[in-house]
């Protein structure tokens, strides 16, 4: 092989290279827009808003807009963003929110006064999506609450208006509220046991990924039932995700063939080459 030739197919080993490594390597390690990483952890002391453990748990920036609904100002809601993390043990789940909020409404009344809430949204059965308002009737939600009022209740829902409370709830929250002005935020942590400790409630022991959806009131603003902040369906990534071995391996794989194909169609434009020679 000539140095000219030689150059070529070195020169063509390195563009191909060059592609792979900028092409590629952001695919894995970008996210899917609605996926919400989950810290796989041995031992974990969460159960706090502020313990240390949360600061190596990732964080997702959940969007959140007014629900649909019928109630008088629907639409005027407050809070726009929840700041959500995950981590879970052999034993519990543990889910951090956190959002911006100014004031600390904990009292709620028959006149014009409610309370700061929030809620998680679980499918009580995984294999499939219920409808995002409250589940339906063939398909129906597990919802953990907590108000600033009445604490935390787990709630079943099978369609909007459906909601009932389990009379022995499983599900543990702290709360904390923190700050002042527009940097005052509240913080919740939620916490349960993976296996369903009974019928119509969400197994967090699956291997699959798991859907799942937020809520949030602000009380001040006199949100209260369907006046809600809401989130999108999205999903924490149980099964390993596209971020697990098998992708990576799949995309390098493609790499390895990008670059032989590169090599091969080089190659062969130097032979023709040669054979015009």
């Amino acid at each position: 092989m000539t140095d000219h030739r030689r150059t070529l197919t070195l020169t063509a080993v390195l563009s191909a290279l060059i592609v792979v490594s900028t092409v590629a390597a952001p695919m894995v390690s970008a996210r899917p827009a609605h996926e919400i990483p989950v810290s796989e952890v041995s031992t974990a002391d969460l159960a706090e808003p502020n313990a240390d453990g949360w600061d190596e748990v990732p964080a997702s920036d959940v969007p959140l807009s007014s629900a649909p609904s019928s109630v008088p100002n629907a639409d005027d809601t407050s809070v726009e963003t929840v700041d959500v993390q995950a981590a879970r043990t052999d034993e519990r789940l543990f889910v951090r929110l956190e959002w911006h909020d100014a004031t600390q409404d904990m009292n709620a009344s028959a006149t014009r006064e409610f309370a700061d809430a929030v809620a998680v949204q679980f499918p009580t059965n995984t294999s499939s999506r219920p409808p995002i308002a409250m589940g339906g009737p063939d398909n129906r939600v597990n919802v953990w609450y907590w108000s600033g009022a009445t604490g935390t209740q787990e709630l079943l829902a099978g369609g909007a208006g459906s909601t009932t409370a389990f009379e022995n709830p499983t599900v543990q929250a702290n709360a904390s509220h923190s700050g002042t002005g527009g940097n005052a935020t509240w913080t919740v942590v939620y916490s349960r046991q993976l296996d369903a400790p009974s019928e119509n409630r969400t197994d967090l022991r699956t291997d699959g990924d798991l859907d799942v959806a937020f809520a949030v009131w602000n009380g001040s603003n006199g949100e209260r039932s369907g006046q809600k902040a809401v989130s999108e369906w999205h999903y924490y990534p149980f099964s390993g995700g596209p971020q697990g071995p098998p992708y990576e391996t799949l995309l390098w794989s493609l790499a390895g063939i990008a670059i032989v194909g590169v090599v091969g169609v080089t190659s062969f434009g130097i032979y023709r080459t040669r054979g015009a020679e």
